[in-house]
């Protein structure tokens, strides 16, 4: 049968000792196993990767930053093992996961994005979030949180550099035209202290805000660039930027206000520019990427 003695012997002796269960495969894996990772950091692994969905090298990071070394190889082999190596099984529904289309920015200010996001605003003493759905102070929330029968929201204004991903993000009352060329105005000169006193061109959607005559005002010579309809994967970079924020602050943390949402705004936004690492930047934050190294800007601006 092409085997050795010692083989035969093994399995003889198995079967004598165990009849017909001897015969059946066994896992190859060692008894005893000193470098393996340890249960608690695997749980952590997949902790991060549902509730914060971060990548491999995220993960890596923020293991290294609690003291655990771990090489982001070895979190591969692990999200792999746990069924959550592809962005589609944490999004079954596959809305997140169309294929990327790679738009370079060559240098800072070549590309600027602009872009609103519409959030609820939070009652005093929290929403639904705070209290459960279906709870008297939540249908007091609701019912405090509407005008004259509509809802009322805050917006998110944000301008991001495609090049640096060095990012500006307001809360602002409404998305008219002259709010957002008076947010375009503070942005560029929060870029120009960064460095990026030039901007070839600005990307937006088509909303009516940007459709405005007097929003050419902000250019500054720059082009104007509108994308696709309905075609939001071509203004990706702010898209990216705002998926973030939506789940690394606005839905991470039950606030009890909305001045207080907006406050931790203000302070994220620093940890995102200046110490949030960024896979775009090299693993570090954004304006790494900038050759002018700015101290406290963005206290000057909020």
């Amino acid at each position: 049968m092409g085997i050795s003695r010692q083989c035969a012997s093994k399995w003889v002796n198995r079967w004598r000792r165990y009849g017909e269960a001897g015969l059946l495969d066994r896992s190859s894996a060692p008894h005893h196993q000193p470098t393996a990772t340890h249960a608690e950091t695997v749980v952590r692994i997949e902790r991060l990767r549902r509730d914060r969905k971060y990548s491999a090298r995220r993960i890596t990071l923020e293991l290294a930053s609690e003291g655990i070394v771990i090489s982001v190889r070895t979190v591969s082999r692990h999200l792999v093992h746990l069924g959550l190596n592809r962005r589609r099984f944490l999004d079954p529904t596959g809305e997140n996961n169309r294929a990327p289309q790679r738009i370079h920015a060559r240098w800072p200010g070549h590309m600027v994005h602009l872009d609103v996001k519409k959030v609820g605003v939070i009652p005093d003493g929290g929403g639904w979030r705070a209290h459960g759905r279906g709870s008297e102070q939540a249908k007091q929330s609701v019912r405090g949180r509407t005008r004259g029968g509509r809802a009322r929201y805050t917006y998110l204004h944000t301008a991001i550099d495609g090049y640096s991903r060095l990012a500006y993000t307001e809360a602002l009352p409404d998305e008219k035209a002259a709010t957002a060329i008076a947010f375009t105005h503070r942005a560029r000169a929060f870029l120009a202290a960064h460095g990026i006193t030039h901007i070839h061109r600005i990307v937006t959607d088509n909303g009516a805000c940007y459709r405005a005559t007097d929003f050419a005002t902000v250019l500054r010579g720059a082009r104007h660039q509108r994308i696709t309809p309905y075609t939001p994967r071509h203004n990706g970079k702010v898209e990216r930027y705002h998926r973030i924020l939506t789940e690394e602050l606005l839905y991470a943390h039950t606030w009890e206000s909305e001045h207080q949402r907006t406050e931790a705004l203000h302070v994220w936004n620093v940890h995102y520019n200046y110490h949030r690492p960024h896979t775009a930047a090299g693993n570090q934050p954004p304006a790494s990427r900038l050759h002018t190294r700015v101290t406290n800007v963005t206290a000057s601006y909020t």
